[in-house]
């Protein structure tokens, strides 16, 4: 069995698992085994569910990563039996029985909430669904302040949609009660208040890297910061 652990990379609402890229170039750099797989963004316990079968299939031990609504679901797929270990990266880290929704209403609300663009999909023998993007204009000072424009405007244009639905799921489970974290809270977030990343890290006694000038796409901006908090993980979880 492997002993380093494999990283496994969550992405949140609006990116993708290329906004790992640069991250995933470092861990790789250093022998680290990672893989980033496609989150749905289709709801809390359907995602949490698909992170949680795709660690379970990984042979050894897993560090699970999760950026933003990752941090969501790594909190309850982190009860899988081969996690040794959560980074949470300018994410939510919900309490069990714990919704979004209700960890947002604490703190003074983003400007992420006021600039989000509802569309509908359709689903079989039900009524349309609801999901969000991030309007475009809002999309580089919301998301992506400390990323250059060109990038910027191309990541507004490739955003992947988060079901509406998924912001009132509450948490089955909560990993970092058994579970050793880590958490980076990006000090210049508009998508998540900061104090939101601070409280929730604080709560789940991660060990705690904040970013001061950091946007919501840390992962992007500084992705050696990001994975150097995660080669401590993956050291002290070894």
């Amino acid at each position: 069995m492997p002993t380093t652990p494999t990283v496994l990379l969550v992405h949140g609402a609006f990116a993708d698992a290329g906004s790992w890229s640069g991250v995933i170039a470092e861990l790789q750099s250093h022998g680290i085994p990672v893989i980033a797989p496609p989150n749905p963004l289709r709801g809390l316990g359907s995602d949490a569910a698909y992170i949680a079968s795709v660690a379970s299939q990984i042979d050894g031990p897993v560090v699970l990563v999760g950026h933003s609504y990752g941090g969501a679901l790594i909190t309850v797929a982190g009860v899988t039996e081969n996690v040794v270990g959560l980074v949470y990266v300018a994410a939510y880290v919900l309490e069990e029985g714990e919704s979004l929704g209700e960890l947002q209403g604490r703190f003074p609300l983003s400007p992420l909430v006021s600039n989000l663009k509802e569309w509908t999909y359709p689903v079989p023998g039900g009524d349309p669904a609801v999901e969000v993007t991030i309007a475009e204009a809002a999309f580089p000072s919301v998301f992506a302040a400390d990323v250059p424009a060109d990038v910027t405007k191309v990541l507004a244009a490739a955003q992947r949609p988060l079901v509406a639905a998924a912001f009132e799921e509450t948490a089955p489970a909560a990993a970092w009660r058994t579970k050793p974290s880590w958490a980076l809270v990006a000090g210049a977030d508009e998508a998540i208040n900061p104090e939101v990343e601070r409280f929730g890290a604080k709560r789940a006694g991660a060990t705690i890297v904040e970013l001061e000038g950091a946007s919501h796409a840390v992962a992007v901006s500084q992705p050696k910061a990001v994975a150097d908090l995660i080669r401590d993980a993956v050291r002290a979880t070894s």
